[in-house]
Order: structure tokens, then C-alpha cells, then sequence
């Protein structure tokens, strides 16, 4: 499971403006994926940070909680800008797989009908996954679903259905801030999941800080 998860350097959908002192403090620590959103930091900041992932020798990855082509696209050039290895969420657009392509990104756009702030995860596990193979048509590489903001049935339900019947990788992000609920994700196994508000909100060491959550979750992870 250690080998699954991406820390999100984000707080309540943004990043968090010192997001850079808290990479460096934890880049020693055994995970691979890293990412943040695209709101909350100047975008100098970003490519900066982006620029410390890479030369740690770590896989990044940049979120985009956005729903028009423009703000999507918008979302793209950055990854590119500041030269990310993944770019997630945003609708899926045409354009905008295409330039992800064309820059040699690979692309997780959002399944399922994703909409307001925070986001919610709306629409059937049939109409997900026809979107999905749709999408694996188009060359995408993968997708990012908000399985625990589901709001029209069981989200547990939904997501272990949708990764086990999706053609490409899922990335299963937001909400999962417990140990329990990682036990989950780890039955669901999808090719990755997210975690980035329960570190700061310090769900697993009440009194400690980012880094001693960061370390008790990585101690839990390789016990899965």
C-alpha cells in the first residue's frame, strides 16, 4: 500500500501556502507519489516545488478541481509549465487530453459527474464506467474518482465496483483520513489513492505534527 498512496500537500481543495517547507521537511520519508492542487499557491511557487519533487526523485502529480474548458485548460498549461508527470481531475475535455498528450503528461480526468466546492460525486456506476471505457478509447491514461464524496448511494460500493471493472488505473481521491477506511482502499486496490486534509487535520496523532502523521500512516501502510 506504501507503493499506492500520494501525498497531497492540500487543505480543504487548496494547497497550502508553505507547502514547500512541508515537502522538504518529509521528502526523506519512503513515498513515491506527491502532488497539490493548482489554487492556493503562486504558480512560481509551484513550478518551484514541482522542481524539489523531481530532483528528489519523486512522481508528481497536480490536481485540478475545475469544471470548464477554460479553467481545465488553464489547469493543463500549468502542469506542463512546471513540468508534473500526472495531471488530475478536471472534466474531461478533448483539448485538453490532447494537449496533455502532446507534452507527454499522462492525464486522470474526473469520472462521473463532478460539480461545486468541495466537490460531490453524482451519476450512476454504469454511466462512470461507459464514460470510463470511453475515455480509455481516447488513449487517457487513467481516472481520478471522488468515490468518498459520492452523494447518490453507498460510496464504498461505488468505488470498489468502479476499480474493479474500470479498463485503466483509478486513482481514488478525497476523504480518506482513517485507518479503517484505508483498510478499505486497500481491498478496493486501486492503482492509487489520495491523502492530503487528514495529515494536517492530524487524524491519526492528535497532538503531533504533519510529519508524525505522515510517519504513523507510513508505519500502517507497511503493515497492509
Amino acid at each position: 500500500m506504501l507503493d499506492k498512496i500520494i501525498i497531497m500537500l492540500t487543505h480543504n481543495d487548496k494547497t497550502v501556502p508553505n507547502a514547500i517547507e512541508f515537502f522538504e521537511e518529509n521528502k526523506d520519508l519512503p513515498i513515491q507519489f506527491w502532488g497539490f492542487k493548482d489554487v492556493g499557491m503562486e504558480r512560481n511557487k509551484m513550478k518551484a516545488l514541482c522542481e524539489k519533487m523531481r530532483a528528489s526523485g519523486k512522481t508528481s502529480f497536480l490536481e485540478v478541481v475545475s469544471y470548464t474548458e477554460e479553467e481545465c485548460m488553464r489547469g493543463a498549461e500549468i502542469a506542463v509549465e512546471c513540468g508534473f508527470d500526472y495531471l488530475l481531475g478536471t472534466l474531461y475535455y478533448d483539448k485538453v487530453a490532447k494537449y496533455i498528450q502532446q507534452h507527454n503528461l499522462k492525464y486522470c480526468p474526473f469520472a462521473g459527474k463532478v460539480s461545486q466546492s468541495p466537490s460531490i460525486l453524482e451519476g450512476t456506476l454504469e454511466e462512470m464506467l461507459a464514460q470510463e471505457a470511453l475515455f480509455a478509447e481516447k488513449g487517457v491514461f487513467g481516472t481520478d474518482l471522488l468515490g468518498y464524496r459520492y452523494v447518490a448511494g453507498d460510496p464504498n460500493v461505488l468505488s470498489a465496483e468502479y476499480i474493479k471493472n474500470a479498463k485503466n488505473p483509478v486513482i481514488l481521491a478525497g476523504s480518506i483520513g482513517s485507518e479503517d477506511r484505508i483498510k478499505l482502499v486497500k481491498e478496493m486496490n486501486p492503482w492509487a489513492f489520495t491523502m492530503g486534509s487528514a495529515l494536517f487535520t492530524k487524524n491519526f496523532v492528535k497532538n503531533g505534527s504533519f510529519r508524525d502523521n505522515l510517519i504513523h500512516v507510513v508505519k500502517f501502510l507497511e503493515t497492509l
